[in-house]
Parts: C-alpha cells; sequence; structure tokens
C-alpha cells in the first residue's frame, strides 16, 4: 500500500482527514511543526514527521525518505496553511512573503519535490484551498490573495500532471470548527496599533478574524468528504464543503460588484 502525505496536521482539518483516512484504510504519514504536535501525532498511532513546509531542505529530506521506505505515495494533501489579518497597508512585507511562502510557494515546493514519487504512482495531489479565494473581504486580503493562487496553481497542475495520470483536486473550504480563528485573531492583534489609520475599525479587523467561526462545519464533515472523493476512481475537479462553501461563491459571481463592496464594508466597520 502507497503512503498518503498530509502537511499541517497538529489540529483542524488536518488531523481530522488523518483520523478519517486511517480508518479508511490509508497508511498516513502526518506532519507539523512544531515537537508537542509530533508527540501528539506518534502518540495517536500516526507515523509522524517534522515538516516545515517553508524549508525546501526539509522537504527534499522528506521526499528522500519517501523514495527509501519503498511503498511509493499514492496520496499528496496540502493542507498546511496560514491566515495574516489585517488592512494590508498595516501588515509588514515580511508578514506578506509568511503569507504567501506558506499558502503557495510551499505548495509548489513540496508537490515539485514528491513528483517523481507521484508519476511512479500514479498518485493524487489535493489542495486545501478557501472560499476565502472566491469572495474577498477586508481585513483579509493577503489571505484571500494566497487562496486566490492556490485555485490558479491547482488548475494549472491539473492540466500539466494530466499526461502523468496524476489527479489534482482543489477542496474549498466554507467556515469550518478549526483552531484557524483563534490563530487568525492573535496575528491581528499583532498588526491592530493605535497609530494605524485603521485603529477606530478595530472591531472591524477583529470580527472578520474571527468570521469562520459564525456557526461552522465540523472539521470532520470535511475530512469525511475528502475520504469520500479520495475513494472514487477519478476525483472531483472541486469539493466545496462547509457553511457559506456555495452561497458565497454565488454571491460574488452574482452581485454586483458595487453592491457587494457596500455590503461587505458595511459588515467590517468600514
Amino acid at each position: 500500500m502507497s503512503i498518503t502525505l498530509i502537511t499541517g496536521c497538529s489540529s483542524g482539518i488536518g488531523l481530522a482527514l488523518a483520523h478519517s483516512l486511517r480508518a479508511a484504510g490509508h497508511e498516513v504519514w502526518a506532519t507539523a511543526r512544531q515537537e508537542r504536535d509530533l508527540a501528539a501525532l506518534a502518540a495517536a498511532g500516526f507515523t509522524a514527521h517534522r515538516l516545515d513546509v517553508t524549508d525546501p531542505g526539509q522537504c527534499q529530506a522528506l521526499a528522500a525518505l519517501l523514495q527509501a521506505h519503498g511503498k511509493g505515495l499514492g496520496v499528496l494533501v496540502n493542507n498546511a496553511g496560514y491566515g495574516g489579518m489585517g488592512p494590508l497597508l498595516d501588515q509588514s512585507d515580511e508578514l506578506l512573503r509568511r503569507q504567501f511562502d506558506t499558502n503557495v510557494i510551499s505548495l509548489v515546493t513540496l508537490t515539485r519535490a514528491l513528483f517523481p514519487l507521484l508519476k511512479q504512482s500514479g498518485g493524487r495531489v489535493v489542495n486545501i484551498g478557501s472560499v476565502s479565494g472566491v469572495l474577498v473581504t477586508p481585513f483579509a486580503g493577503a489571505y484571500c490573495a494566497s487562496k486566490a493562487a492556490v485555485h490558479a496553481l491547482s488548475d494549472a497542475l491539473r492540466m500539466e500532471l494530466a499526461p502523468f495520470g496524476i489527479q489534482v483536486m482543489e477542496v474549498q473550504p466554507g467556515a469550518i470548527a478549526t483552531r484557524f480563528a483563534d490563530n487568525a485573531s492573535a496575528e491581528a492583534e499583532q498588526v491592530i496599533a493605535e497609530g494605524s489609520a485603521w485603529w477606530p475599525m478595530r472591531d472591524g479587523i477583529r470580527a472578520r478574524a474571527r468570521a469562520s467561526q459564525n456557526h461552522p462545519t465540523p472539521a470532520t464533515e470535511v475530512a469525511a468528504r475528502i475520504t469520500q472523493a479520495l475513494a472514487r476512481p477519478t476525483s472531483p475537479r472541486l469539493l466545496r464543503v462547509g457553511r457559506g462553501c456555495w452561497a458565497l461563491p454565488l454571491l460574488a459571481a452574482l452581485a454586483p460588484k458595487g453592491l457587494l463592496e457596500r455590503m461587505l464594508r458595511r459588515s467590517f466597520g468600514l
């Protein structure tokens, strides 16, 4: 049986998916950055490996480890992500680079490193995007842009990898019950400052950071849907799951742009 590799398994969708795919018979390699998370994954019975997806050296080392293991790679799930919140002009270049390094560049870096193994097995690549890449909101511009890039990269990879028998599926979750909002709120607090022109709108920044926790869908439901999709001979190009996953893209497609922007400005105190 070939390996299923999942990035960002410390919590949320990644952890739920690791459990779901293992229950479905996959041999899961679960990755995370922090030692405490790796210890928890190992204690749960997973083959756990440290991986900072923004480190090309670690990506190559993991590819070599998989190659040496000899079972091949059947599924790669690019799940690791980061959400920086706040007004774009208040975000440092370092923060913007971190946003794109984590959500965009690392996706290509890791897939490139694992391409020989995926080609050998005719494997599948699953990229975790977001409806935030379709409906752009204020105070999440960098995050929305990074997820829009995931959508574009997934479409390009799907075409480019097809000659090698590799399938690419993008998942666009809506509001999901994860630690994302806690992490995003902590990041937002690092940006919010009294000297900012947006200081009077700080409640709107905080509201956007926590928007994903407005009646969210359990991460286990997302994991179950991905597991079902991977059980089919051909995975769907796009899988949407979670609260708002269809309504928000429909709103983005059909609502007049001026009206939509006024609605979003009002929602977030602008």
